[in-house]
């Protein structure tokens, strides 16, 4: 009885904390929430204005999290920034690595990870340090969290074929989980467990209080998207061009669909749509329940960074430089804005402002008011 409230209590956290990110307020975390949905409850304007752009001293493939009235984001020179709502930089942080998976907001703590392997915590406010671990290789997704006995724990993929798991305040070790080859995504979290794609073809669900396999799930070739999770299924693509539909406690393929080119974003999932954007310089928009296709969307680039779903619109950025607003009913184009360089960031949406990177470390924000 006590395990069983114990994993309800997770589950009912996991669903508290979920909501919490997609209420507009923040947008702490890779694609808003631990089980990486990618959705904004927000209305997005018929042309949003350009608010500010703010230039990095180096160029960047982050993505921007925002939370405490502060936004955050790594560059490929190593460094940190904190900037405000007007672009200004507020305190930057220099770890002398390459960052570039996004970074994650948690009580007043932000912690990243390194292409040399370190994940840091500092301090949100002023950028201190607290602790660095490190890994045994490169960190390209963003670090997740859950909470084990009301303590903070967090997880993240290296290539040191491994998800390792520390404990958030000190960050000392508490389990690893060793693959079959690299860990290039985010782990998404539900209630007590952790799901994610490897690099070994798998898709991997590991128990997270203890850091051992449920089981896996073998999809072939490999996976760099992240997973998004809802209820006992996740969604995900994989690297030849294969989107799936899976149901990750019982081990059955829901479907799976061929979208043409390989997938390195990551899904968003609405209500009764799944959005992805691919190599191949489309977005798909499949039916969550059937994975039919109901409609794509040619650009003239590829994209590496990942759409975002608000009330009725879906926002994503391109490599072939432009800030694109689609109608989510159809996938027509309501607005596009062109950069002018490429991009692989994912937006950060919140009531009032959309905040999205370029290769070339330009920062964006954009008015949603």
């Amino acid at each position: 009885m006590k395990v069983k409230c114990i994993i309800i209590s997770l589950f009912c956290l996991s669903v508290i904390q979920s909501t919490l990110a997609q209420s507009g307020n923040e947008w702490p975390i890779y694609r808003g929430d631990q089980s990486l949905k990618g959705v904004a409850n927000i209305d997005i304007p018929d042309a949003p204005k350009v608010l500010w752009i703010s230039k990095m001293a180096s160029g960047t493939k982050s993505s921007p999290v925002i939370a405490d009235k502060k936004i955050f984001i790594g560059s490929e020179d190593g460094t940190l920034y904190c900037l405000d709502f007007a672009g200004k930089v507020i305190w930057k942080f220099e770890s002398k690595n390459t960052i570039e998976g996004p970074p994650l907001y948690h009580k007043k703590r932000i912690y990243f990870g390194t292409m040399e392997g370190e994940l840091f915590a500092l301090d949100a406010t002023t950028g201190k340090q607290f602790w660095k671990y490190q890994t045994e290789g490169r960190i390209m997704g963003s670090p997740n969290y859950f909470y084990t006995n009301k303590t903070l724990k967090l997880i993240v993929g290296s290539y040191d074929y491994s998800l390792h798991c520390v404990d958030g305040v000190t960050g000392k070790p508490e389990w690893k989980y060793t693959s079959d080859n690299y860990v290039h995504s985010a782990a998404a979290v539900a209630g007590n467990y952790t799901a994610f794609g490897g690099c070994d073809g798998h898709l991997h669900v590991v128990d997270l209080n203890t850091g051992k396999l449920k089981h896996k799930m073998n999809m072939s070739t490999y996976i760099a998207s992240s997973a998004t999770l809802e209820g006992n299924l996740a969604y995900f693509g994989d690297y030849e061009g294969i989107f799936a539909c899976v149901d990750y406690q019982s081990q059955q393929v829901k479907w799976k669909k061929k979208g043409g080119g390989s997938f390195v974003s990551s899904p968003a999932v609405s209500k009764e749509k799944v959005i992805i954007g691919s190599e191949n310089h489309n977005v798909y928009c499949f039916d969550k329940k059937e994975g039919t296709l109901l409609w794509n969307f040619k650009t003239l680039g590829r994209f590496s960074g990942s759409p975002v779903i608000t009330n009725d619109r879906v926002a994503v950025a391109c490599g072939d430089g432009r800030l694109y607003v689609l109608e989510i009913d159809n996938g027509k184009k309501v607005w596009s804005y062109d950069m002018g360089n490429p991009s692989s960031s994912t937006p950060a949406i919140i009531e009032g402002i959309m905040v999205v990177a370029t290769e070339d470390g330009h920062v964006f924000g954009f008015d949603l008011k």
